[in-house]
């Protein structure tokens, strides 16, 4: 069964790196995004380097933690959603997926309880 790859043309951003930090994947928005550093050239390159040392920092503690971070960032009056958590292959930790997403002004929160 062909298995369609929804993270091509997903509206966020999704990054993916192995256990060492390289990248091993980017969606279209993400390799769009990054075009000035590289784009999709960026596979196969370290992401430490493309992160100043504060942020470095973070992902070696995700790293060893393999924790879920979420968190909404702003920059410019935009807001986004950030997700980075660890992935894994047969049950060993793989690396790190973070997904993206850009948010509306006014976000509805719907509880369920």
């Amino acid at each position: 069964m062909l298995t369609p790859d929804w993270t091509k043309e997903f509206p966020g951003m999704i990054s993916v790196c192995d256990e060492h930090g390289k990248i091993l994947a980017l969606n279209d928005r993400e390799a769009d995004f990054f075009q000035e550093q590289g784009g999709r050239s960026l596979i196969g390159t370290s992401l430490y380097q493309c992160h100043k040392p504060a942020s470095n920092q973070m992902i070696k503690e995700m790293m060893k933690d393999r924790k879920t971070r979420v968190y909404i960032a702003e920059e410019h009056g935009q807001r986004e959603l950030v997700i980075q958590s660890p992935w894994y292959q047969n049950g060993q930790f793989a690396g790190l997926v973070e997904i993206s997403v850009m948010l509306e002004a006014d976000i509805a929160v719907i509880k369920r309880d």
